[in-house]
């Protein structure tokens, strides 16, 4: 398990999850709903759901792109962590707030799967939390033209790789939605 003294609880993390970030991507309704069902979930299983946001020149903080999507808000005392990195750990509180929240082993959701998913996965991991990656619960755009594979090929390549990862003392892997035990080993 975590390498995280102190700490035994799960936390749902959900990435990027903002109009500019998923307009376009794979599977869009679909993700959205099963992530949003997964924040149902963990509410009423009081495990705590953490939102990250993402901000850039192309994306600045207030603008309608910028938000999170409709179908999903963050709950009164549901802490939002903004970032401008695709690391959600980096150069922000996340690992502050998911300290204070006794968390150490991460159910991680969100967009984009290649990008701030990813980056967030490795670090997490790297920091020593368990680091769990919900398969049918993130999603990407399109940048075949760019060289890159297919979306669905990148959510599926994704899915395999992380479901290979492991650290000392920690724990990764994927895990399909209907399948989470927030509360289990």
């Amino acid at each position: 398990m975590s390498t995280l003294e102190g700490r035994l609880k799960s936390g749902l993390l959900v990435v990027d999850v903002q109009n500019a970030v998923v307009a376009e991507a794979y599977e869009r309704d679909a993700v959205v709903g099963v992530i949003g069902a997964l924040v149902e979930k963990a509410r009423a299983e009081r495990v705590p759901v953490v939102w990250v946001r993402h901000q850039s020149e192309d994306m600045p903080a207030g603008g309608d792109g910028w938000q999170i999507v409709p179908e999903l808000r963050p709950a009164e005392g549901e802490p939002v962590v903004e970032k401008e990195y695709g690391d959600a750990f980096e150069a922000t509180r996340l690992d502050a707030v998911l300290a204070e929240r006794g968390v150490a082993r991460l159910f991680v959701t969100g967009a984009q799967t290649d990008m701030c998913v990813r980056s967030t996965l490795h670090g997490a991991l790297a920091r020593g939390y368990d680091a769990m990656l919900v398969s049918d619960a993130h999603t990407t755009v399109d940048l075949t033209r760019w060289g890159a594979p297919a979306p669905a090929e990148v959510v599926a390549h994704t899915n395999l790789y992380w479901s290979f990862q492991k650290a000392p003392g920690r724990v990764a892997g994927t895990v399909e939605s209907k399948e989470i035990d927030f509360w289990g080993a």
